[in-house]
Formats: C-alpha cells, structure tokens, sequence
C-alpha cells in the first residue's frame, strides 16, 4: 500500500461528506482509483483497478451489497 504522499494526484471527497470528517477521498490513476482516509491524509492509500471501483460503486448505488453482522 502506497503512502499517499507519494501519490501526486488531485484528491477529491464526496460532496455529501458531512462535515464530522469521517470521510474517504479519491483519485483517479491511469486505470486505478485511489482511496484514502480524509482524517489520515499522509497514511496508506488503496489502490484499486478501476473496473473493480466501478462495480463497487455500482454495488453500494443499487443496495446489492450484503451486510455483514
């Protein structure tokens, strides 16, 4: 997992971010996203393929992900 320091990408939140700061920012790569921790903006980054993301997203959009108890 890359520090995201070294990432040199524009790091986006989520405009429906509340302001409590429990929030994750993306970055888009060549091909990959990039996620990070808004509290912890100089620890790790995830770097996912984008075709994963994508479905992921798509996932949380149509309520198809299971939740786990």
């Amino acid at each position: 997992m890359p520090d995201s320091t070294t990432l040199q990408v524009r790091w986006t939140k989520s405009s429906f971010s509340g302001g409590n700061g429990d929030c994750v920012e993306c970055a888009n790569l060549t091909g990959a996203v990039a996620v990070r921790d808004s509290k912890n903006p100089h620890g790790p980054a995830h770097v996912h393929p984008k075709a994963a993301f994508d479905a992921f997203l798509a996932a949380v959009a149509g309520n198809r992900l299971a939740s786990v108890a």
